[in-house]
């Protein structure tokens, strides 16, 4: 028979535990950077604005996962499988927002401590 044992199909509890509280730090981080970033005490140009959208999307992306993970559901392999690229994709975009707004605050405090008439 074709028939499939249905725990063949299934994840170990602790394994999908490992990986959301994997994915719980690294929301927490994102979601701490972003709100520490806010309240930078550098004034925001119009240019910072290029690294919000990323971020968010990011993080948006993280949550999602997050969310897939806590469902009982996700025990199925096919769901907790699913869920992993889209973890990784939203760390990707938070990374990339991260390192965007740390270049863009680098390039704003090196154009103000640079001296007058430098290029």
């Amino acid at each position: 028979m074709d028939e499939q044992d249905p725990k063949e199909d299934l994840i170990e509890p602790v394994f999908r535990n490992g990986t959301i509280t994997t994915v719980g730090i690294l929301l927490a981080f994102s979601l701490r950077f972003i709100t520490h970033w806010a309240a930078n005490p550098i004034p925001w140009q119009t240019y910072h604005l290029l690294a919000v959208p990323t971020s968010l999307v990011g993080i948006a992306l993280q949550m999602r996962a997050l969310a897939m993970l806590l469902d009982t559901k996700s025990l199925q392999r096919s769901i907790y499988v699913r869920a992993n690229p889209i973890f990784i994709t939203g760390l990707v975009f938070t990374a990339s927002g991260v390192g965007l707004a740390i270049l863009l605050d680098f390039f704003d405090i090196a154009a103000k401590s640079a001296p007058p008439g430098a290029s």
